[in-house]
């Protein structure tokens, strides 16, 4: 029996319903990259994302404003389409599955989320992300890479270089990733076949294993 744990919310999707890729005019799309990744580097993310929310406010609202990849990619398709990223997607999240497929969610109460968000993040301090990303950036890393921008790194960045002090930074990781778990979220109640379990009524995770395990059983 395979088993899928974790992801985005996307790339479950595209495993589940067989997503269509799109290819388009190399030439092209080329030129609309080049252009927007000049006027990223001009006026900088929050510009081009602002730019986004006006064309897209609905897929503007499931990513973070310094993922570059995604707001490019955004901006990008519209341009090549005239379609709405959000609306594509929309269009290949009502395909059928090939698959014979259970689709479960995990949820709980937002402050115990919230609690466990703080304090994996201070486990990530003690385990040392800060000499990780001294690390990274001794061996040639930039912090404009797009993996320098994840939740954690780019705030590092900030603190390293002399633009925050370490206590704030770490209260921006929690904040931004406070903020990512709630978007998931966002996207799994806007999945068809989600199926949500409230971890609050189990007492420990072999219950919760053993209820995904019997709903399984029972479907087949």
């Amino acid at each position: 029996l395979p088993i899928i744990a974790g992801g985005t919310g996307f790339y479950i999707q595209a495993v589940l319903y067989d997503i269509d890729f799109t290819e388009y005019d190399d030439g092209k799309q080329a030129a609309i990259r080049k252009r927007l990744e000049e006027e990223l580097e001009k006026n900088g993310a929050l510009y081009l994302f602002e730019k986004l929310k006006k064309i897209d406010p609905v897929y503007a609202e499931i990513i973070h404003p310094n993922n570059t990849k995604r707001l490019l990619h955004g901006l990008e398709f519209y341009e090549l389409t005239g379609q709405r990223l959000s609306e594509h997607n929309e269009e290949q999240s009502e395909r059928e599955s090939p698959y014979d497929f259970r689709y479960f969610v995990l949820t709980d109460d937002r402050e115990e989320i919230y609690k466990r968000i703080d304090r994996r993040v201070d486990i990530m301090i003690e385990d040392g992300l800060e000499a990780e990303v001294r690390g990274l950036l001794d061996r040639g890393y930039t912090e404009d890479m797009q993996s320098m921008l994840g939740i954690g790194y780019k705030e590092m960045c900030d603190y390293i270089y002399g633009r925050t002090t370490l206590e704030e930074a770490i209260r921006r990781i929690k904040l931004e990733t406070r903020h990512y778990a709630k978007k998931q979220l966002t996207w799994f109640k806007r999945e068809r076949d989600v199926e949500f379990i409230d971890i609050r009524i189990f007492n420990d995770k072999t219950e919760i294993a053993d209820y995904i395990a019997a709903q399984i059983n029972n479907r087949q």
